[in-house]
């Protein structure tokens, strides 16, 4: 009888660890899918910044120090969200992101406001069309960025609390890193509007 007892005690103990196990995998699943979200509208974002420095080419012809800057901070965007798109969560990735994140929106902040001292380039069809729809990506960043970081929460919130944290430990649930905007100036998106 003893023997028994001590088996549906392990059976119980067991069953226990795999739903802990399981939510585990869950909410990391969703963290992750939230960063595809985020993803998703950072590769629209990169896809835009080109045509837009492409559009300006021709009125910024003294200007080409900026506008090659420009796009080498989305090239490091790029090669940044691939590294983080590969393991989102893992902090050194997501540092990488956010930094390189930081330095592209210094770039177009540069750019907007260099672009701003030209009145034909405002005037552009083309330019006004692009810079209403990275204003509309930039705002779409931003809402899957908060979903990433709830998700991102609630993960770690799972396996930081008791018994979860020992089930997380042994089996690899690693904490996963924010996505958050590193300085005051860079929680505005760049001004793109020409009035």
């Amino acid at each position: 009888m003893g023997w028994l007892i001590a088996l549906i005690v392990v059976v119980v103990l067991l069953v226990f660890i795999v739903g802990i196990y399981n939510r585990l995998v869950t909410l990391r699943n969703q963290f992750k899918n939230a960063f595809a979200q985020i993803d998703v509208q950072l590769k629209r974002r990169y896809d835009l910044i080109p045509n837009l420095v492409e559009t300006a080419k021709g009125y910024l012809k003294h200007e080409r120090e900026t506008l090659e800057n420009v796009i080498k901070a989305r090239n490091q965007c790029v090669a940044a969200g691939q590294a983080a798109a590969a393991n989102p969560g893992d902090p050194a990735a997501m540092k990488g992101l956010m930094g390189s994140e930081a330095l592209l929106t210094g770039m177009m902040s540069k750019f907007f406001a260099l672009a701003e001292a030209y009145p034909d380039l405002k005037a552009n069809q083309n330019m006004m069309q692009l810079s209403e729809e990275l204003t509309s990506t930039e705002n779409r960043v931003s809402f899957a960025r908060q979903s990433y970081n709830d998700a991102v929460m609630v993960y770690n919130t799972a396996r930081e609390v008791f018994p979860n944290v020992m089930v997380a430990g042994p089996f690899g649930f690693a904490a996963a890193q924010l996505f958050e905007v590193e300085a005051p100036a860079e929680r505005q998106a760049p001004k793109v509007q020409f009035t």
